[in-house]
């Protein structure tokens, strides 16, 4: 086409992902940098080659159905899409793109911080020294739980689980266990030392932490719940940087404050950026907002494998990372 594409980013992304853009399209940015109701995002279907939505926009059928639409792909900055109404995509014949492989290490590695915030009881020391409470070093005060030969099992094994696995049992001596929805080759077993349980509750029951590494969506909504918590062993953690509304907020907060379970981190939460009031309150849940794939390097090589697909589509050429 004569004309260059238009594109809609419907958040700020970085300086260097932003300039690469313009120099490339047509580039329209949200300028207010917040989530656009559902009215803007179907004025922006009827006005845009191309939407490049995030995690905090939901793209639902009565959007991807806007009359007039002239939206010909959807590409997501991230990797999960749950959010964005596939079957309506492949019925209406637009296609969509996501953003995998960039930010594995960089979430694997917030799956990290949590594991060690909540067993070094990280966050409840911050607030006690912020706080002016402090009296002092003491043998038994704010004792934490070690890492070395404990299990952490980890509910979804791909890229980013695998790289948490192997952090964990390489660094710490973390004996691994996953569950997944299918095994993983042998040479993945023995390089992250992980063991394959057959099925969710018995992970709950086996591990010492928790952490969740599945996709969002139906299948997986309240994946762990009062049931399933109540499986845990006493004194065990929770971990979730995977997607809020896998954990049941309202029974995890019970599971805490009777301290069923030691602690929970969490990265992601059910109602985002709600944040369950009874989680505020608790001494043992470490909240963080979102911030899995935060860092400089890893927004932009997302914006930039955006852009790849961008490029690709409108150059006639197979999208590099396709949904549908």
């Amino acid at each position: 086409m004569s004309a260059r594409p238009r594109i809609l980013l419907t958040r700020r992304w970085t300086e260097e992902v932003e300039r690469y853009l313009a120099e490339r399209f047509d580039v329209t940015l949200n300028d207010s940098d917040v989530p656009m109701n559902a009215a803007a995002l179907r004025d922006a279907m009827r006005d845009h080659d191309a939407l490049c939505p995030t995690v905090t926009d939901r793209i639902d059928d009565s959007v991807l159905a806007a009359e007039s639409r002239r939206v010909q792909l959807i590409g997501n900055f991230g990797v999960g899409y749950n959010h964005i109404d596939i079957e309506a995509a492949k019925r209406l014949g637009i296609r969509v793109s996501n953003t995998p492989d960039v930010l594995t290490d960089t979430t694997a590695d917030l799956a990290i911080l949590l594991l060690l915030m909540t067993t070094r009881r990280a966050g409840e020391g911050e607030r006690e020294l912020r706080a002016g409470r402090w009296t002092g070093w003491r043998p038994t005060h704010m004792m934490g739980q070690s890492l070395a030969g404990k299990v952490l099992g980890l509910i979804g094994f791909g890229r980013i689980a695998q790289a948490t696995a192997r952090k964990a049992h390489h660094a710490f001596g973390m004996r691994i266990a996953y569950n997944g929805r299918r095994r993983a080759s042998t040479a993945v077993e023995q390089e992250t030392g992980a063991e394959f349980i057959d099925s969710v509750d018995e992970l709950m029951a086996v591990c010492d932490v928790v952490s969740l590494h599945c996709p969002g969506g139906a299948s997986t909504f309240h994946l762990v719940n009062a049931e399933r918590l109540r499986l845990m062993k006493p004194g065990a953690v929770l971990i979730n940087t995977a997607r809020g509304p896998v954990i049941d907020e309202a029974a995890l907060v019970t599971a805490l404050t009777g301290r069923h379970i030691a602690a929970a981190g969490l990265d992601v939460y059910e109602e985002e950026p709600r944040v369950h009031p009874g989680l505020l309150q608790l001494e043992n849940a470490v909240l963080l907002p979102h911030l899995g794939s935060a860092t400089v390097e890893t927004r932009t090589a997302m914006g930039m494998r955006v852009a790849q697909n961008l490029e690709a589509y409108f150059a006639g050429a197979p999208l590099r990372d396709p949904v549908v």
